[in-house]
């Protein structure tokens, strides 16, 4: 693999001569870091925090089957994402087109977000099919976020160099956490906190959540502009006046593609299976983290709030300082430094969960401190790795095998409570032994990625 900081991908591209230089603070990584930014709207506000909390709140169905019905609808948004995100990858990549699909996969989300403004328990379609719409809505915006972090994530090794793509790849992760907590704390105190908030928004019929949405989107919006203009197409010769493919030839040139990274480089396909696994597991630390805090160490509803908007501007800030280790001792190195520290964290947290909120306080901080910087160096470490044209394509990859194990932190957490119930007095709860679970699962993912050897990883073979 060429790694020239000037090298032809981006050459090509009219990149090279602004972040061939020693820092990375230049407008293109910024307006790059800016759609990760903007894209908190959508994962913290509609995902995590508001919108999926007000579908299930109890203002539509009783809230267990509110909470089935949604679990449902992004289950089958995480089977449509498995199915299509790597042939949708590899189709932006034959035709120069992944800066056309994250403008388009964008936007769709941005509009899906703003229609949740329409979904209120007084509409005409009733509470019930108000709630099906908030669903479907919800599933499709994951649906077309993920299509659009395949095109973005496949950016990366075009707006930095392999000296600096750890530092850029943790800008732009570490941005998203800041962005998200600033966008709700903007939502919380302007419109959900007070009985009337800003403009005149109140809580009836939902309006507070729903203007929340609107302002979600037009966040997400203006945030991604700066990227579709300043990391233009490729421009490939013959792209235009090839004949369109099918989903039959798309799904065969996947499988020819999968044989020949596990032919060329099977430590690719390892990183990526390890990587699915650590993932999810640190998925599971935001998941359920919330739920921990509260069941087990006591915290309230408002305790939640504030523990969760340190916690992710504690992981924002040092997601974007690990990016310089990133650099320094490979993405690897920071990969398993934070699995280490996170697999010992845990298991503190179990040990020491009665000890009051002081304690959950100072490990769980501590335990975000490791997130991100493991998810930035994982997206790093890929990019370092793929051939110019086919990060569309291996991205996607790494979209789909991160979905097909994302059933593992709650079952791992459920069945860790269970086992847990056998083991405390009666009448006494197993909560906590949840933890174990998800520390099992990042245990799981360091073992599979130490005997990953990154150079053997490289796809410098990788067939065309």
């Amino acid at each position: 693999m060429n790694t020239d900081p000037t090298n032809a991908r981006d050459v090509k591209n009219g990149l090279a001569a602004e972040h061939g230089k020693a820092t990375i603070l230049n407008k293109t990584v910024l307006a790059w870091s800016l759609w990760d930014w903007g894209s908190a709207a959508f994962n913290a506000v509609a995902t995590t925090f508001v919108f999926s909390v007000y579908l299930t709140s109890g203002l539509f169905a009783e809230t267990d089957k509110a909470s089935e019905s949604l679990s449902l609808g992004l289950t089958i948004a995480g089977f449509i994402i498995a199915l299509l995100a790597p042939i949708t990858g590899q189709r932006a990549d034959r035709r120069g087109k992944g800066t056309f699909w994250l403008g388009f996969n964008t936007y769709v989300v941005v509009m899906l977000t703003g229609m949740m403004f329409f979904v209120r328990p007084e509409s005409a379609l009733g509470p019930l099919g108000a709630m099906w719409l908030g669903i479907a809505l919800l599933g499709a915006g994951n649906v077309f976020f993920e299509f659009a972090s395949v095109n973005y994530n496949a950016m990366l090794a075009r707006v930095s160099t392999p000296k600096t793509m750890g530092r850029v790849s943790g800008l732009g992760w570490g941005l998203g956490y800041v962005g998200g907590i600033i966008l709700l704390v903007i939502l919380y105190f302007g419109f959900i906190a007070p009985e009337v908030g800003l403009f005149g928004v109140t809580g009836e019929d939902g309006m507070n959540v729903r203007v929340s949405m609107l302002v979600s989107a037009l966040w997400f919006g203006l945030s991604a502009i700066p990227v579709l203009i300043a990391v233009p197409g490729r421009k490939l010769e013959g792209a235009d006046d090839a004949p369109r493919e099918s989903l039959i030839t798309s799904y065969k040139l996947l499988v020819r593609t999968i044989k020949d990274l596990w032919k060329s480089s099977p430590h690719s396909i390892f990183f990526l299976i390890a990587s699915a696994i650590f993932r999810d597991g640190l998925a599971g630390v935001f998941t359920f983290g919330a739920i921990i805090a509260a069941g087990t160490f006591g915290f309230s509803a408002g305790d939640v709030l504030i523990f969760g908007i340190v916690a992710n501007v504690v992981a924002g800030i040092a997601t974007i300082a690990f990016g310089a280790l990133d650099d320094k001792i490979g993405p690897k190195a920071v990969i398993m430094i934070s699995l280490i520290s996170m697999t010992i964290d845990g298991l503190l947290i179990f040990i020491f969960h009665n000890a009051g909120t002081g304690v959950f306080w100072v490990l769980g901080l501590i335990l975000t401190v490791f997130v991100g910087p493991a998810q930035s160096a994982s997206r790093s470490f890929l990019a370092r790795i793929i051939p110019e044209g086919r990060e569309g394509e291996v991205f996607g990859l790494y979209a789909t095998t991160g979905r097909a194990v994302s059933f593992l932190s709650p079952m791992f957490f459920g069945l860790s409570v269970r086992i847990g119930s056998y083991f405390v007095p009666e009448g006494t709860s197993s909560q906590y032994w949840g933890i174990l679970g998800i520390v099992l699962i990042l245990f799981a993912g360091l073992l599979l990625i130490i005997p990953v050897k990154s150079k053997q990883a490289h796809l410098d073979t990788f067939k065309e």
